[in-house]
């Protein structure tokens, strides 16, 4: 555990100086070098750094392990983490070597679990084959200019509204408001209980969705400076409605978009191969093995968490 405890405690800490390393003895120009006898130049391009009760660990083993690493510890200096990464697989080939030969290969229920990963690890390399290609920069730029830019621009309106409990204040304000030079502002900072109150009932832009449906049913229908004709019954109690502004939404940069286009493309490239795959094995069912009837494993099961929504806005 000490041993560990150390080994992680060196990668957490900040980079240090790198620490010179003694120069390898010179040798004479005029010695005979040796002669590398059949198969060492694949043994030098993968050289053995450690074997451990008969296990073998290459320089390809620790570069294996290195390319594992997050990000955050590749910036460690080479020469303080190749050491500490080789103990590590050390202790881990010490542990398979101890399992093996206590017969712990040979457990069933071990073997079951091995196949299990073994299936897993094959369905995840395969599916992975399938949507590689459909990730590559120009095939989410591809996608970016079918779903993205082709969209028409989505439309804003900014709003003031006076929020009232009852329909005969909030039928007081209108005929209030509808009166020559009253300023719609100055009225809702005096009458209006809701939220913005203080702002003159501004709500500021907001898109389809955002509010609840009775007010933006109407919000949208009202041009700049209109008000609209009646009161508007929310849960919230009775709304008094003036557009100010309408403008159309500017579209999102691939910039903007690339994550979630990555995820919705890999969602669907791995649905599809699922589908296909799925279509063209060749299913024997047995006496007992019937399709499922009802819902699916799958129903209910929750998607990666989108972005997040903007929240409703009374």
């Amino acid at each position: 555990m000490r041993r560990t405890a150390l080994a992680l405690a060196a990668l957490l800490l900040p980079a240090g100086p790198v620490l010179a390393q003694a120069p390898a003895p010179a040798q004479s120009q005029a010695q005979p070098q040796p002669q590398s006898p059949p198969g060492a130049s694949a043994a030098q391009a993968d050289p053995l750094l450690a074997r451990v009760d008969g296990l073998e660990i290459r320089q390809s083993d620790l570069e294996a392990e290195l390319r594992r690493l997050p990000d955050e510890l590749r910036s460690v200096p080479a020469n303080m983490l190749r050491p500490l990464l080789l103990d590590q697989i050390i202790t881990q080939k010490a542990l398979v070597a101890a399992a093996r030969a206590s017969g712990l290969d040979r457990d069933s229920e071990v073997q079951a679990r091995l196949r299990r990963a073994e299936e897993e690890t094959l369905q995840q390399a395969l599916l992975l084959r399938e949507v590689q290609p459909l990730l590559t920069e120009e095939a989410l730029r591809s996608r970016y200019q079918r779903e993205v830019l082709s969209r028409p621009a989505a439309e804003e309106v900014r709003a003031r509204h006076i929020l009232v409990p009852t329909e005969q204040e909030a039928r007081a304000a209108l005929a209030e408001v509808r009166r020559p030079g009253t300023d719609f502002a100055e009225v809702a900072r005096r009458r209006s209980t809701g939220p913005g109150a203080r702002e003159g009932g501004d709500l500021g832009f907001f898109k389809r969705g955002d509010m609840i449906p009775e007010f933006e049913q109407v919000a949208f229908t009202l041009q700049p400076g209109q008000i609209a004709e009646n009161p508007v019954r929310t849960q919230f109690g009775w709304h008094v409605i003036k557009v100010e502004e309408r403008r159309a939404m500017p579209q999102p940069s691939f910039e903007e978009s690339r994550e979630q286009l990555r995820q919705q493309v890999f969602e669907d490239g791995v649905n599809a191969a699922v589908e296909r795959i799925r279509n063209a094995a060749q299913v024997e069912r047995m006496p007992g093995g019937e399709a499922p009837r009802g819902p699916s494993l799958l129903d209910g099961a929750s998607p990666p968490p989108p972005a997040q929504a903007p929240a409703q806005r009374r």
